[in-house]
C-alpha cells in the first residue's frame, strides 16, 4: 500500500512538473517579438521602453526571465527600506499578514463563542439568522467607504475589512458544527450529570472541532484575498499597495512576481489550515 502511494505522489509530481514547463513554454512563446518588427522612425529605444513598445516587451507580457530577475532581485534583500514607496517585499509581506492576523484573530473571539450560543440554542439560532443571512452576501469592500470615514484611519479600516469578511465562515461553521454534534453523546453526557460547561469543553468543542477549523480556513482564505483589494484602496504599506504601485510604474514583471508571492503565501496559509483540521479529524 506504501508503495502504491508512492508511485502515485511521484506520478503526480512528474505530471505537475509537465504541466509547469509546458505553461513556461506557452509564456515565452506568448512573449516573442515577430521577426523584422522594427520602432517606429524617430522613436528612440528609451522612449519606446517607456511607452512599452522596446524590444523586451510584446503586448505589455514580459517574459519569463524578466519575472524571474525580479524574483531574484526583490528576495536577495527582501527588508530593504528606501522610503514610504520603495520597501522589501518582506515588510510589505509583514504589513499584510499584521493586518490578516489582528482581523482574523478579533473574528475568532467573537465568532467561536457566538456559534457556539447558536448552536447549542435552536431560539438564538432562529432569532439571530436572518441578520446572519442578510450581512454575509455582503461584499468586504462595500464596507471600506463606511469604515474609512467613522475610523478615519486606512490601517484599522483595512483591519476591520478582515474583520467583517472572516466573521460569516467561522460563525456558521462553528454553529453547524456544534449542532451537529450526535444526540447519543449529548445524552450519555446528560446521564452521567456531567455540566453544561464540561460538556461544552469535552464533548462538544472535540466533535465540532473539524468543522470549526473548516470555517476557520474558509475564512482566511478570504481574508487573505480580500487583504489585496483593501490595501489596493487604502495605500501605504502591504502586497496589495506593492502591486498598485508597481502597476504604476508600469513595472510588469514586478506585478507578477508579486502575483506569485501573494499565491504562496496563500497556499501556505491554507496548509497550515489544512494540517489542524486533519489534526483534529477523528479517524477510527
Amino acid at each position: 500500500m506504501g508503495k502504491l502511494i508512492s508511485r502515485q505522489r511521484l506520478r503526480a509530481a512528474l505530471l505537475s512538473l509537465a504541466i509547469l514547463i509546458v505553461g513556461l513554454g506557452l509564456w515565452q512563446g506568448l512573449t516573442l517579438k515577430p521577426a523584422g518588427q522594427q520602432l517606429p522612425a524617430g522613436m528612440s529605444a528609451e522612449y519606446a521602453a517607456l511607452m512599452g513598445k522596446g524590444a523586451e516587451k510584446s503586448d505589455g507580457l514580459p517574459p519569463p526571465a524578466k519575472v524571474g530577475e525580479a524574483f531574484v532581485r526583490y528576495l536577495s534583500d527582501p527588508f530593504y527600506d528606501n522610503g514610504p514607496n520603495d520597501k522589501g517585499i518582506g515588510i510589505q509581506l509583514a504589513h499584510s499578514l499584521a493586518r490578516v492576523g489582528l482581523g482574523f484573530g478579533l473574528a475568532v473571539l467573537i465568532a467561536l463563542p457566538l456559534g457556539f450560543a447558536i448552536g447549542m440554542s435552536p431560539l438564538l439560532h432562529q432569532a439571530l439568522d436572518p441578520f446572519i443571512q442578510l450581512l454575509k452576501p455582503i461584499s468586504p469592500l462595500a464596507w471600506m467607504p463606511l469604515a474609512l470615514y467613522t475610523i478615519k484611519d486606512s490601517s484599522i479600516s483595512g483591519i476591520f475589512v478582515i474583520f467583517i469578511c472572516s466573521i460569516w465562515p467561522m460563525l456558521i461553521n462553528t454553529a453547524h458544527g456544534v449542532a451537529s454534534v450526535r444526540k447519543e453523546w449529548l445524552n450519555v453526557a446528560r446521564t452521567l450529570e456531567v455540566s453544561r460547561w464540561r460538556t461544552a469543553i469535552e464533548v462538544v468543542l472535540p466533535a465540532a472541532a473539524p468543522t470549526i477549523l473548516t470555517g476557520m480556513r474558509i475564512s482566511m482564505g478570504i481574508a487573505w484575498l480580500v487583504i489585496v483589494a483593501a490595501e489596493m484602496l487604502v495605500g501605504g504599506t502591504g502586497i496589495g499597495y506593492f502591486v498598485w504601485n508597481e502597476w504604476n510604474n508600469l513595472a510588469l514583471p514586478n506585478v507578477i512576481f508579486a502575483i506569485f508571492v501573494i499565491g504562496f503565501v496563500g497556499m501556505a496559509l491554507d496548509w497550515v489550515f489544512g494540517r489542524l483540521q486533519r489534526l483534529a479529524t477523528y479517524r477510527e
